[in-house]
């Protein structure tokens, strides 16, 4: 399952990728209401948590927005806020559920997954390319009877490979995406992660492969007998 976390506090955005992550989704993490809505408008998400108080767009104005363009994916609001008004203002707005700081680790991941189940882009946890299969309950990779675990980083980038085939993602946007914008690792470890998936796609004997596109980035292509 793919989230989108919209949180300024940069150590609580931290703390729930890390959280997320150990429980098997994908997470986006953004500090801030515009760029926020850049991620809604250009990605694909199965839940969107918003903060309410964020620089630039604030999370109601978010998700007003996410609503006037028809994009309905689940919206969790986490807020410090609990007055009654602040509540019903999120909820008036087009929110779907409604928490408030400080929260218990298990009450979150339990109604990101309640919402997961209603939402309309719910995705397969089993994705397929070529003769190789994904599996995001296991983070296994198999092809052709042979199977590898992945870590959680391998899965992150094979599920984003799988899912658009032949498009080419710059090192830069795999860095961004997978790793997150505040990211303290450097770039060289989107390089080093996609030797560690080359590997394992050889050691199925999968028909698809990732290739390095010179002076763009890398590409999930099947592979020509």
């Amino acid at each position: 399952m793919r989230i989108l976390i919209a949180e300024d506090e940069i150590s609580t955005a931290k703390a729930l990728k890390v959280i997320l992550e150990k429980n098997r989704f994908s997470v986006d993490i953004v500090h801030n209401g515009d760029d926020a809505w850049n991620y809604i408008r250009t990605g694909t998400y199965e839940v969107i948590v918003l903060d309410i108080m964020m620089p630039g767009m604030n999370g109601l104005e978010v998700l007003a927005k996410t609503r006037e363009n028809n994009i309905n994916t689940p919206v969790l609001m986490l807020t410090a806020k609990s007055e009654i008004e602040d509540k019903v203002a999120g909820l008036d707005a087009g929110a779907d559920d409604y928490l408030t700081k400080p929260f218990a680790t298990s009450e979150l991941i339990a109604r990101i997954k309640a919402l997961g189940r209603r939402s309309k882009v719910y995705s397969d946890p089993v994705k397929k390319a070529g003769n190789v299969t994904l599996d995001s309950n296991r983070y296994e990779l198999s092809a052709d009877g042979k199977t590898v675990s992945l870590t959680n980083k391998e899965y992150q980038l094979l599920e984003l490979f799988i899912t658009h085939p032949g498009f080419v993602f710059s090192t830069e946007h795999l860095m961004d995406k997978i790793w997150g914008l505040d990211s303290e690792s450097d770039i060289d470890v989107v390089w080093t992660h996609i030797g560690f998936v080359r590997k394992k796609l050889k050691t199925v004997g999968a028909n698809v492969e990732i290739k390095s596109i010179r002076g763009a980035g890398y590409s999930l292509e099947e592979r020509s007998c």
